[in-house]
């Protein structure tokens, strides 16, 4: 598998709160360990619900409301419990929808990866391409945390089990655009 590229960090607000919120899910899904199953998360303005819910302040480290309180972008995750039952994670993606005061998404999944070459070996039936993905020496198991705004930004946050450490996540925009629009059609 080529190196993930580690973009630079956003420097507008939405975007770089975007960044800051998914490397935070990323970090707290991390604490579990490997082999967990898809977690969602939604976003929401840390700032609008403080002012609709002034009790969350009492739930929040107070170093976090005053960030919030002067920062207009800064976003809190908020996961997602009795999710409907999916046999993938892009079947639960096409059930789920968000209401107007949800400001963005954020799901957690993991994938095991291949090197292009190898790829394009894998068997066409579906059993023989799982035996041969899971047996492949170049196979690496990756943690995807993808977060998309409503207004349209989006941040990817990788980590690989190979180099497990939160100085070895790589991170950007776009580095796995699939999953990128699958998350942004929940906000449709």
């Amino acid at each position: 598998m080529p190196e993930i590229p580690v973009a630079p960090a956003p420097s507008g607000p939405p975007s770089a709160r975007l960044a800051e919120a998914v490397n935070e899910i990323e970090r707290y899904v991390a604490v579990a360990g490997w082999d967990a199953p898809a977690r969602v998360f939604a976003l929401v303005g840390t700032h609008r619900a403080l002012e609709v819910e002034p009790a969350l302040a009492a739930q929040l480290a107070p170093d976090v409301v005053a960030q919030a309180m002067a920062d207009p972008h800064h976003l809190t995750s908020v996961e997602q419990d009795g999710l409907p039952d999916a046999g993938s994670l892009e079947d639960l993606l096409t059930m789920l929808s968000w209401p107007g005061t949800i400001d963005g998404a954020a799901v957690v999944v993991e994938r095991v990866v291949l090197p292009t070459a190898a790829e394009e070996a894998m068997p066409a039936d579906p059993d023989e391409a799982l035996e041969y993905l899971m047996a492949h020496p170049d196979r690496q198991d990756v943690r995807l945390a993808v977060g998309v705004l409503r207004s349209g930004e989006s941040w990817c946050a990788v980590r690989t089990r190979a180099a497990d450490d939160d100085g070895a996540v790589a991170g950007g925009p776009d580095l796995v655009p699939g999953l990128v629009a699958a998350v942004a059609a929940t906000l449709e």
